[in-house]
């Protein structure tokens, strides 16, 4: 769940340094400290995704690891199973029921392994998508800035001349 909130941070951090920004230089341009805090904070989004993916890897490796050992166990009691036919133990019954229960649990385990694969496929469309979307809204607040900072000096111009030529009309 942390993880799905991280995104969101970084995008309030986003947020919170253009707002934070009040100098912007006449060329519309952010200012250097704007441009380090956006890169920082870029920094930041994209070690989190590479946290994410190396976590994400990891519990991949380790299912694959529990589905591996699962299939040697039920192959190593089937073999026990044979041993146990051949000396007619009265544990047979026990040993045959406990075999069909890992049978059905090895059964449970493969639909999972999909549902995972499915999730994480859905979980990566679902962040590119998000990615996208945020990638758009950056893009929609730095034209918005760009158009605020071109506006401000057309009013200061308009003021200025203003100013101007009731200095002259004063002359």
């Amino acid at each position: 769940m942390a993880t799905l909130n991280q995104p969101h941070e970084q995008l309030q951090t986003l947020m919170q340094a253009s707002q934070m920004s009040g100098s912007f230089s006449f060329s519309g341009l952010m200012s250097k400290e704007d441009e380090e805090m956006s890169q920082s904070a870029l920094s930041t989004f994209k070690a989190k995704e590479e946290e994410i993916e190396k976590k994400k890897l990891e519990v991949k490796e380790r299912v694959q690891a529990q589905l591996g050992r699962i299939e040697e166990e039920t192959r190593r009691l089937a073999s026990i199973q044979e041993e146990l036919d051949a000396l007619t133990d009265p544990m047979k019954k026990e040993v045959t029921l406990v075999r069909k229960k890992i049978d059905t649990v090895n059964k449970e385990l493969k639909p999972l392994g999909h549902t995972c694969q499915k999730k994480e496929r859905e979980y990566k469309e679902a962040l590119d998508a998000f990615n996208e979307k945020n990638k758009e809204k950056v893009q929609l607040i730095t034209r918005l800035m760009e158009q605020l900072v071109s506006e401000s000096e057309k009013e200061r111009m308009k003021k200025l001349e203003e100013l101007s030529k009731s200095i002259e009309t004063i002359q």
